[in-house]
């Protein structure tokens, strides 16, 4: 399969609540093991050098980082974004950028409104959950180093490509 060398996707249009609550309910895996993070960390780092993306690329379950790249352009602060936006992923069970349009779609913003430290957390796009049908969300996959919509964008067509590629059994 030829990929583009850009992203296949147009950055002016943003996705309404519905579209990304959609993707959360069709990215689910039937299991996560250890080789799935190295597969989809690997894909990811494969876009990203296609593209010349300068990002880093962070996938953790249960607490514990199985995954971690940073390519050439990405810098420290784009690991503590991956630090801030996998949290919130954890505290709230949805992406980050659902969780910020959440907050958008009710006339405020996460920082305003969630009354969690900025310095801590981020509502900001690149962060999705890894759900595990039958038992929920167990970590995330984040990416960081685009803008927002990008960055979310990104993980999202990795992960796309990963499950309906290679589907587990």
């Amino acid at each position: 399969m030829t990929r583009e060398s850009t992203p296949k996707f147009t950055p002016e249009i943003t996705p309404t609540l519905e579209e990304l609550q959609a993707q959360e309910r069709r990215l689910v895996f039937r299991r996560f093991t250890h080789d799935d993070a190295w597969a989809l960390g690997s894909l990811l780092v494969e876009l990203a050098r296609e593209r010349q993306a300068p990002v880093a690329v962070d996938i953790h379950r249960a607490g514990q980082q199985l995954f971690h790249a940073a390519l050439p352009g990405s810098t420290p602060d784009n690991d503590a974004w991956i630090a801030r936006k996998r949290r919130v992923v954890e505290r709230y069970g949805a992406s980050s950028y659902l969780v910020g349009a959440r907050f958008r779609a009710k006339g405020t913003t996460f920082e305003e409104s969630s009354r969690l430290d900025p310095d801590v957390y981020a509502a900001h796009g690149g962060s999705f959950p890894l759900h595990v049908e039958g038992v929920g969300v167990i970590g995330a996959v984040t990416v960081s180093g685009l803008p927002q919509l990008d960055d979310h964008r990104f993980v999202v067509e990795a992960l796309e490509e990963y499950l309906g590629g290679r589907r587990q059994e």
